[in-house]
């Protein structure tokens, strides 16, 4: 199973508000949509997060082994 790249989520967000602005989508649909979004900006975030705890590892072992 791959999964999605940053760059992906953050593109499959962009989507799926092109889509949620739509004058013709249901309730019901902006619903799903809406939920996939949160979905996908959820996991950009998660992202976001692990990279700073790794940039963060990365700088403390630098300053470490100065």
């Amino acid at each position: 199973m791959q999964t999605d790249t940053f760059e992906q989520k953050l593109e499959e967000s962009k989507k799926i508000l092109n889509q949620l602005i739509s004058p013709d989508i249901t309730l019901e649909e902006s619903l799903k949509l809406y939920e996939s979004g949160l979905d996908q900006i959820k996991a950009a975030q998660k992202m976001i997060e692990e990279a700073k705890v790794k940039i963060q590892t990365i700088e403390k072992n630098s300053s470490e082994s100065k």
